[in-house]
């Protein structure tokens, strides 16, 4: 009898733990309940592009379009306040056709043009496509504060719903908020995401058939990089903070000068704190993220930029110069994208600028920067394998020795040289000099 009940009680236990699905990835979790919790509330259409494109139409309104890359932890603040109705918000966001777009598989990059090393942007558009601003900008990896405001996100749907209700007169206007075409027109058309469908996969594994943000960035450099040809500076410096440029923007509002740094481009057009920018190279503003967008799209080399300015109530114009190199001003170091900036031109090392006194053997002056971190696996371990150690000083790099951030090396190094190559590196280590040579990867 004992026997006949144990084995009846395996018998239970087996069937019990044979219904019961297997524990769930807690990343995949967070994805499907995002899912179920957004189309539940009803407020918001759930990945459904078309759908709200047809809403729109259908009752005049215009659009706002969040695309959040899920299960990215970086912005969840800013967008649980953003959906779960903050009181300052809501009321706006009533005024649009509401739709949450979590991958960009099928995203029709000549509408959706963004900066990718982000995982929160926000678009305002009509229903035929013309986009009236963006929203959504940050220039630290994980900390949003001095660039973004529920109260910024505010005022820019404020003039989204300005715009609309002039449009179509001010069509023309707004006809530079787009851009050029995109090298494909959607994120699985590129060589290396073509393993991607145009959907993510409900039915199986999401997250692993989801194509983050950071991913298109990383799919238009490995264009480049596999004809071994140097990186545009657009394509290694996207969307310049306008702080690179001296201009330090209020986040709580469109476009409000808060501060201008001394000796900047900023500083020589005359930009003041306080000032009003209503528009930038013939565009309004919306956000910083519109500002980026104008700085995105000046070449290079270079050129004049028109501001339109309100000052204690009276309008102005005044004129950006932007000289040629501009874009290295800005610092590429804190993005998604620097990952495989270290890959091609670090060898997998982390390279962090010394603050303060120098280590023995280190000249006072000139380029001194510490390998925080050497990679240890795969292409990231090409520095390791070629005889680098954590904290070793570079001092010289192919040469140079004022290349003084990590980012001044990547732009020398994906600028000026291709995969195959190799550089000589002088560093300090544990007071004496020596010199190793580095390859630069795809």
């Amino acid at each position: 009898m004992f026997r006949l009940a144990a084995v009846s009680l395996l018998l239970v236990a087996f069937t019990l733990a044979a219904a019961d699905p297997p524990p769930q990835n807690p990343r995949e979790k967070k994805v499907r309940d995002d899912k179920v919790k957004v189309e539940k509330d009803g407020f918001w259409i759930y990945n459904d592009l078309p759908k709200a494109m047809a809403e729109a139409k259908k009752e005049g309104k215009p659009l706002v379009v969040v695309l959040r890359c899920l299960p990215c932890e970086e912005c969840v603040k800013l967008d649980d306040d953003l959906v779960d109705t903050d009181k300052s918000i809501r009321p706006l966001l009533e005024k649009f056709v509401r739709v949450r777009v979590v991958s960009t598989n099928g995203l029709d990059l000549s509408t959706f043009q963004y900066d990718t090393d982000q995982s929160f942007a926000v678009f305002f558009l009509n229903a035929d496509g013309t986009v009236y601003g963006r929203f959504g900008t940050r220039s630290h990896r994980t900390n949003w504060v001095g660039d973004v405001s529920l109260e910024g996100l505010a005022e820019a749907m404020r003039g989204a719903l300005d715009l609309h209700a002039a449009y179509p007169k001010n069509k023309e206007q707004l006809a530079g908020k787009r851009g050029p075409a995109p090298l494909y027109p959607s994120p699985e058309k590129f060589p290396a995401l073509s393993k991607y469908k145009s959907e993510i996969d409900y039915k199986g594994n999401v997250v692993q058939s989801c194509i983050h943000c950071h991913q298109i960035g990383d799919a238009v450099r490995a264009e480049y990089r596999a004809k071994k040809e140097p990186l545009p500076e657009d394509v290694l410096f996207p969307y310049p903070h306008p702080k690179s440029q001296g201009l330090i923007l209020d986040p709580k509002t469109r476009a409000t000068v808060k501060e201008v740094t001394k000796g900047t481009a900023a500083e020589k057009a005359g930009f003041k704190a306080g000032d009003v920018i209503r528009s930038l190279g013939g565009q309004p503003l919306l956000s910083v993220a519109d500002v980026q967008w104008v700085l995105h799209n000046t070449p290079a080399k270079g050129g004049n930029v028109a501001a339109e300015v309100v000052r204690g109530g009276k309008a102005t114009t005044l004129t950006l110069a932007l000289p040629d190199g501009w874009r290295q001003a800005d610092d590429v170091s804190w993005r998604a994208s620097s990952w495989g900036y270290r890959r091609m031109a670090t060898g997998g090392m982390k390279l962090d600028a010394i603050d303060g006194d120098r280590p023995a053997g280190v000249p006072k002056t000139g380029m001194a920067l510490r390998a925080a971190h050497v990679g240890e696996y795969g292409n990231h371990a090409a520095a390791k394998n070629a005889g680098f150690n954590k904290d070793d000083v570079i001092i010289s790099f192919d040469g140079k020795t004022d290349l003084m951030r990590e980012t001044d090396v990547f732009a020398h190094g994906l600028r000026t040289k291709k995969p195959g190559d190799k550089v000589a590196v002088t560093l300090v280590r544990g007071g004496k000099t020596m010199e190793l040579t580095l390859p630069m990867q795809e």
